[in-house]
Protein backbone atom coordinates (compact mmCIF):
# COMPACT_ATOMS: atom_id res chain seq x y z
CA UNK A 1 0.00 0.00 0.00
CA UNK A 2 1.68 3.47 -1.08
CA UNK A 3 2.02 5.68 2.30
CA UNK A 4 1.20 8.45 -0.73
CA UNK A 5 -2.39 7.10 -1.40
CA UNK A 6 -2.95 7.04 2.15
CA UNK A 7 -2.39 10.42 2.76
CA UNK A 8 -4.08 11.81 -0.37
CA UNK A 9 -7.08 9.83 1.18
CA UNK A 10 -6.91 11.64 4.62
CA UNK A 11 -5.89 15.20 3.23
CA UNK A 12 -9.23 14.67 0.83
CA UNK A 13 -11.25 13.57 3.22
CA UNK A 14 -10.59 16.58 5.62
CA UNK A 15 -11.17 18.94 2.06
CA UNK A 16 -14.68 17.23 1.35
CA UNK A 17 -16.15 17.78 5.09
CA UNK A 18 -14.85 20.93 5.10
CA UNK A 19 -16.03 22.45 1.77
CA UNK A 20 -19.64 20.36 2.69
CA UNK A 21 -19.01 18.25 -0.11
CA UNK A 22 -19.75 15.42 2.26
CA UNK A 23 -22.49 16.87 4.56
CA UNK A 24 -22.42 16.90 8.19
CA UNK A 25 -23.96 13.48 9.80
CA UNK A 26 -23.35 11.67 6.52
CA UNK A 27 -22.90 7.61 7.12
CA UNK A 28 -19.11 7.01 5.02
CA UNK A 29 -19.46 3.64 2.63
CA UNK A 30 -16.40 2.01 3.75
CA UNK A 31 -16.62 -0.14 0.52
CA UNK A 32 -16.98 2.82 -1.20
CA UNK A 33 -13.27 4.55 -0.10
CA UNK A 34 -11.56 1.43 -0.40
CA UNK A 35 -12.84 1.32 -4.26
CA UNK A 36 -12.44 5.24 -4.75
CA UNK A 37 -9.05 5.54 -3.41
CA UNK A 38 -7.37 2.53 -4.10
CA UNK A 39 -7.18 1.08 -0.62
CA UNK A 40 -7.48 -2.30 1.85
CA UNK A 41 -10.33 -1.63 4.65
CA UNK A 42 -7.32 -1.80 7.25
CA UNK A 43 -5.95 1.89 6.43
CA UNK A 44 -9.45 2.81 5.70
CA UNK A 45 -10.10 1.87 9.01
CA UNK A 46 -7.07 3.47 10.42
CA UNK A 47 -8.13 6.96 8.42
CA UNK A 48 -11.64 6.89 10.06
CA UNK A 49 -9.69 6.75 13.29
CA UNK A 50 -7.35 9.72 12.70
CA UNK A 51 -9.63 11.73 11.45
CA UNK A 52 -12.08 11.32 14.40
CA UNK A 53 -9.34 11.82 16.83
CA UNK A 54 -9.66 15.14 15.01
CA UNK A 55 -12.77 15.94 14.89
CA UNK A 56 -13.83 15.51 11.69
CA UNK A 57 -15.89 11.96 12.04
CA UNK A 58 -17.77 10.15 14.68
CA UNK A 59 -17.44 7.12 15.55
CA UNK A 60 -19.66 4.44 18.11
CA UNK A 61 -19.30 0.62 18.09
CA UNK A 62 -21.51 -1.14 16.13
CA UNK A 63 -22.35 1.62 14.34
CA UNK A 64 -21.59 3.27 10.89
CA UNK A 65 -18.62 5.83 11.08
CA UNK A 66 -19.66 9.49 10.07
CA UNK A 67 -19.06 13.28 9.41
CA UNK A 68 -19.42 15.32 12.46
CA UNK A 69 -22.80 16.79 12.53
CA UNK A 70 -23.70 20.20 13.26
CA UNK A 71 -27.10 19.75 15.18
CA UNK A 72 -28.58 22.15 17.35
CA UNK A 73 -26.42 21.47 20.53
CA UNK A 74 -22.35 21.44 18.43
CA UNK A 75 -23.94 24.78 17.44
CA UNK A 76 -24.89 26.28 20.36
CA UNK A 77 -21.44 25.63 22.14
CA UNK A 78 -19.86 26.51 19.08
CA UNK A 79 -21.44 30.06 19.48
CA UNK A 80 -20.45 30.13 22.78
CA UNK A 81 -16.91 28.88 22.76
CA UNK A 82 -15.48 30.41 19.40
CA UNK A 83 -14.97 34.02 20.67
CA UNK A 84 -12.86 33.11 23.67
CA UNK A 85 -10.80 30.44 21.84
CA UNK A 86 -9.93 32.86 18.95
CA UNK A 87 -9.22 35.65 21.83
CA UNK A 88 -7.12 33.89 23.88
CA UNK A 89 -5.08 32.12 20.62
CA UNK A 90 -4.23 35.41 19.58
CA UNK A 91 -3.06 37.12 22.90
CA UNK A 92 -0.50 34.43 23.06
CA UNK A 93 0.23 34.37 19.12
CA UNK A 94 0.97 38.05 19.39
CA UNK A 95 2.94 37.48 22.81
CA UNK A 96 5.08 34.05 21.76
CA UNK A 97 5.14 34.45 18.10
CA UNK A 98 8.41 33.76 16.43
CA UNK A 99 10.32 35.67 13.41
CA UNK A 100 10.27 32.75 10.72
CA UNK A 101 6.44 32.79 11.56
CA UNK A 102 5.21 35.96 10.31
CA UNK A 103 6.33 35.66 6.40
CA UNK A 104 4.47 31.95 6.46
CA UNK A 105 0.92 33.61 7.34
CA UNK A 106 1.93 36.94 5.15
CA UNK A 107 1.94 34.06 2.03
CA UNK A 108 -1.45 32.36 3.22
CA UNK A 109 -3.08 35.93 3.64
CA UNK A 110 -1.99 37.30 0.05
CA UNK A 111 -3.93 33.90 -1.24
CA UNK A 112 -6.78 34.32 0.91
CA UNK A 113 -7.15 37.95 -0.50
CA UNK A 114 -6.98 36.86 -3.61
CA UNK A 115 -9.97 33.89 -3.80
CA UNK A 116 -11.89 35.92 -1.42
CA UNK A 117 -12.22 39.13 -4.07
CA UNK A 118 -12.04 36.71 -6.83
CA UNK A 119 -15.18 35.23 -5.23
CA UNK A 120 -14.33 31.63 -4.98
CA UNK A 121 -15.93 30.73 -1.33
CA UNK A 122 -14.46 27.60 -1.02
CA UNK A 123 -11.05 27.88 -1.53
CA UNK A 124 -11.63 31.66 0.74
CA UNK A 125 -12.89 29.14 3.37
CA UNK A 126 -10.13 26.89 3.41
CA UNK A 127 -7.41 29.59 3.05
CA UNK A 128 -9.20 31.07 5.76
CA UNK A 129 -8.66 27.67 8.39
CA UNK A 130 -5.31 27.40 7.86
CA UNK A 131 -4.70 31.65 8.22
CA UNK A 132 -6.28 30.52 11.68
CA UNK A 133 -4.52 27.66 11.95
CA UNK A 134 -0.99 29.55 11.70
CA UNK A 135 -2.23 31.73 14.09
CA UNK A 136 -2.97 28.91 16.32
CA UNK A 137 0.38 27.42 16.19
CA UNK A 138 1.66 30.68 17.02
CA UNK A 139 0.30 30.99 20.05
CA UNK A 140 2.79 27.37 21.45
CA UNK A 141 0.58 26.08 23.50
CA UNK A 142 -1.15 22.66 22.43
CA UNK A 143 -3.47 22.91 24.49
CA UNK A 144 -5.65 26.08 23.50
CA UNK A 145 -4.42 24.91 19.71
CA UNK A 146 -6.10 21.27 20.03
CA UNK A 147 -9.70 23.36 21.09
CA UNK A 148 -8.86 25.25 18.13
CA UNK A 149 -8.88 23.25 15.24
CA UNK A 150 -11.57 21.13 16.25
CA UNK A 151 -13.79 24.75 15.89
CA UNK A 152 -12.04 25.38 12.92
CA UNK A 153 -14.08 21.82 11.04
CA UNK A 154 -17.49 23.71 11.88
CA UNK A 155 -16.30 27.08 11.29
CA UNK A 156 -14.72 26.06 7.91
CA UNK A 157 -18.34 24.24 6.85
CA UNK A 158 -19.99 27.30 7.97
CA UNK A 159 -18.02 30.13 6.31
CA UNK A 160 -19.04 29.34 2.98
CA UNK A 161 -21.94 31.14 2.74
CA UNK A 162 -19.93 34.52 4.30
CA UNK A 163 -17.50 34.17 0.92
CA UNK A 164 -20.81 34.06 -0.84
CA UNK A 165 -21.56 37.52 -0.74
CA UNK A 166 -25.49 37.92 -1.78
CA UNK A 167 -25.61 42.11 -1.29
CA UNK A 168 -23.41 45.21 -1.21
CA UNK A 169 -23.27 44.74 2.11
CA UNK A 170 -22.49 41.04 2.25
CA UNK A 171 -19.30 42.13 -0.06
CA UNK A 172 -18.11 45.40 2.14
CA UNK A 173 -18.25 42.62 5.23
CA UNK A 174 -15.70 40.45 3.32
CA UNK A 175 -13.79 42.92 2.29
CA UNK A 176 -13.44 44.20 5.75
CA UNK A 177 -12.36 40.58 6.94
CA UNK A 178 -9.31 40.62 4.40
CA UNK A 179 -8.26 44.34 5.78
CA UNK A 180 -9.02 42.55 9.44
CA UNK A 181 -6.81 39.59 8.57
CA UNK A 182 -3.91 42.06 7.42
CA UNK A 183 -4.26 44.45 10.65
CA UNK A 184 -4.22 41.26 12.99
CA UNK A 185 -0.90 40.12 10.86
CA UNK A 186 0.26 43.45 11.80
CA UNK A 187 -0.56 43.49 15.39
CA UNK A 188 0.90 40.32 15.86
CA UNK A 189 4.35 41.06 14.38
CA UNK A 190 4.53 44.09 16.91
CA UNK A 191 3.64 41.94 19.30
CA UNK A 192 0.65 44.33 20.50
CA UNK A 193 -1.84 41.73 22.45
CA UNK A 194 -4.49 43.38 23.73
CA UNK A 195 -4.51 45.09 19.84
CA UNK A 196 -4.10 41.79 18.89
CA UNK A 197 -7.29 40.70 21.01
CA UNK A 198 -9.60 43.49 20.10
CA UNK A 199 -9.14 42.89 16.24
CA UNK A 200 -9.71 39.23 16.57
CA UNK A 201 -13.25 39.95 18.27
CA UNK A 202 -14.32 42.21 16.03
CA UNK A 203 -13.34 39.85 13.19
CA UNK A 204 -15.56 37.11 15.31
CA UNK A 205 -18.67 39.72 15.21
CA UNK A 206 -18.20 40.86 11.73
CA UNK A 207 -19.20 36.92 10.73
CA UNK A 208 -21.11 35.62 13.63
CA UNK A 209 -24.53 37.23 11.82
CA UNK A 210 -24.15 35.43 8.55
CA UNK A 211 -22.77 32.27 10.35
CA UNK A 212 -26.05 32.36 12.64
CA UNK A 213 -28.02 32.65 9.57
CA UNK A 214 -26.66 29.79 7.99
CA UNK A 215 -27.93 28.05 11.35
CA UNK A 216 -31.00 29.85 11.06
CA UNK A 217 -31.94 30.46 7.66
CA UNK A 218 -34.49 33.66 6.18
CA UNK A 219 -37.89 32.34 5.82
CA UNK A 220 -39.29 30.62 2.33
CA UNK A 221 -41.24 33.07 0.65
CA UNK A 222 -44.28 32.11 0.43
CA UNK A 223 -47.11 34.68 0.20
CA UNK A 224 -50.49 33.95 2.68
CA UNK A 225 -53.81 35.54 0.89
CA UNK A 226 -56.56 35.68 3.15
CA UNK A 227 -59.86 37.20 1.49
CA UNK A 228 -61.80 39.63 3.06
CA UNK A 229 -64.99 38.26 2.50
CA UNK A 230 -64.51 34.97 3.99
CA UNK A 231 -66.94 34.79 7.13
CA UNK A 232 -64.82 31.79 8.21
CA UNK A 233 -61.72 32.61 7.58
CA UNK A 234 -59.66 33.02 10.88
Amino acid sequence: MSKDRKSRCIEDLRMRILTQAIVPGSELDEAALCEEYGLSRTPIREIFQRLAGEGYLTQEQNRATRVASMDLGTMRMFFQTAPLIYANIARLAAENRREAELAPLRRTQAKFREAAEAGDAGKAALLNHHFHEQIGRMSHNPYLLTALMRMLIDHTRLSQTFYRPTSDEDARRVTLAIEQHDAMIDAIARQDAEYAVGLTIDHWNLSRDRLERFVRPDPLPIEIAIPKDRTDAI
